[in-house]
C-alpha cells in the first residue's frame, strides 16, 4: 500500500488513477480539497476497495501518523502543494503555510513512523516528493537547460515556497537519514487540468467565445510535459531512484506560450468549428505581463533516461491532440470545477 497526499489535484489525481490503472497495490489518498482538489477527477473509483480517500490536511500531524500507524505504507508520494504563480503573487501565506510548513510536518510524521518500521520494512520504504523546475529560476534564451545541478534562484512565492521544501526533504535525508527521492517536473498539462492554467484556460475561453488571455509578448517559453508520462515516471523513480537523488522530468518540448495558444486555436478549429467559421485565434487577447514572470524553463531529462531508462511517450502534438479531446468529451467534469469562485478569480487575474 502506498500513501498519496495531494492525490485529488491534478498530477495527484492523474497518477491515483494511473496506479489503479496497472496495479492492484491499494492507494491511501490524503487531499485537503482546496479550491484545485476536485473528487469529481477520482469518480472511476468511487466502488475501487483499492482507493481510501481521506479528506485532511498534511500538516495534520495526529491524522497523518495515524494514518501511516493504520494502514502501514510502504511508500508515500508527496504532491500536496498550493501550486498557481499568479495566486502566490496575490496571496503567499497559503504558500508558505501548505508548502513549507505543511511539507515540514509531513516529514516529521514520516520519519517519526520510519523510525519505527521493523527491517526489511524499514530499508525499503519511501518518501518521494514531487516538486517542479520553476525553483531553479528563469533561462536565457540561449542557455542550456536546467539539469539537477542548477543553482536555485526562485523568482515567486510559489517557487521559493517550493524550493524551501525540497531543501527540507534533502536535509531530512542527509540528516535523519530518511529515505527520499525528489522530482523536479516541468510545466505539466493533460486531462483533468484546473482551467487557471493556460492550456485549459485557453480551451474553455475558446469554446465559450471568451477572449484568450495571453501576458505580455506571448514569448515565455516552457517545457511541456504531458501529466501521463509524469506519472510513469514517478512510478520508475519510486521503483529504483537512487536515495537522495534528484531527478528532472521533462517532456523535451520547448514552446512559446503563444505559440501553444496557436496550436490549441487550430486543434478546436479543426474538431470543433466556430459557428461563424472564424478561427478560435481571433478570440486571442494580449494582457499586461504578470509580475517577476520567469521568461523560460527547460528541462535536461537526461540523467532520468541514463540512469533508469525513462523518456517521455508523448510528443507535444500527440499530447496536446488527447488534451483538447478530452476537454471536448469531458464538459461535465469542467462545468463542475469552473464554480462562482474561480470564475471571481479569473475576472480579477485577466480583466473582465
Amino acid at each position: 500500500m502506498i500513501l498519496v497526499t495531494g492525490g485529488a489535484g491534478f498530477i495527484g489525481g492523474n497518477f491515483v488513477l494511473d496506479w489503479l490503472a496497472g496495479s492492484d497495490e491499494p492507494v491511501i489518498n490524503l487531499d485537503a480539497l482546496t479550491y484545485a482538489g476536485n473528487l469529481h477527477t477520482l469518480d472511476a473509483l468511487k466502488n475501487d476497495a483499492r482507493h481510501v480517500f481521506v479528506h485532511g490536511d498534511i500538516g495534520d500531524t495526529q491524522l497523518v501518523s495515524q494514518l501511516l500507524k493504520q494502514y502501514q505504507p510502504r511508500a508515500v508520494v508527496n504532491f500536496a502543494a498550493e501550486s498557481h504563480v499568479d495566486r502566490s503573487i496575490h496571496g503567499p501565506a497559503d504558500f508558505i503555510q501548505t508548502n513549507i510548513l505543511g511539507t515540514f510536518n509531513l516529514l516529521e510524521s514520516v520519519r517519526a513512523y520510519w523510525n519505527d518500521l521493523p527491517e526489511p520494512e524499514k530499508s525499503d520504504f519511501r518518501f518521494l516528493h514531487v516538486s517542479t523546475d520553476e525553483v531553479y529560476g528563469s533561462l536565457e534564451k540561449d542557455d542550456p537547460p536546467f539539469a539537477e545541478t542548477h543553482r536555485y534562484e526562485p523568482n515567486s512565492p510559489y517557487s521559493a515556497s517550493k524550493a524551501a521544501s525540497d531543501h527540507l526533504v534533502r536535509a531530512w535525508h542527509h540528516t535523519y537519514g530518511l529515505p527520499v527521492l525528489t522530482t523536479n517536473c516541468s510545466n505539466n498539462y493533460g486531462p483533468y487540468h484546473f482551467p487557471e492554467k493556460l492550456i485549459p484556460l485557453v480551451i474553455l475561453n475558446a469554446l465559450a467565445g471568451k477572449p484568450l488571455p495571453i501576458y505580455g509578448d506571448g514569448q515565455q517559453i516552457r517545457d511541456w510535459l504531458y501529466v501521463r508520462d509524469h506519472c510513469s515516471a514517478i512510478r520508475r523513480v519510486l521503483e529504483a531512484g537512487r536515495l537522495g537523488e534528484t531527478y528532472n522530468v521533462g517532456g523535451w518540448n520547448e514552446k512559446a506560450n503563444l505559440d501553444v495558444v496557436k496550436t490549441i486555436c487550430t486543434l478546436l478549429d479543426e474538431m470543433q468549428p466556430r459557428a461563424d467559421g472564424q478561427s478560435y485565434a481571433e478570440q486571442i487577447t494580449f494582457v499586461t505581463d504578470r509580475a517577476g514572470h520567469d521568461r523560460r524553463y527547460a528541462i535536461d531529462a537526461r540523467k532520468l533516461e541514463r540512469e533508469l531508462g525513462w523518456k517521455p511517450a508523448e510528443t507535444f502534438e500527440s499530447g496536446i491532440r488527447k488534451t483538447v479531446q478530452w476537454y471536448l468529451d469531458n464538459t461535465e467534469w469542467t462545468r463542475n470545477v469552473t464554480t462562482g469562485a474561480y470564475r471571481e478569480w479569473t475576472t480579477r487575474q485577466y480583466g473582465a
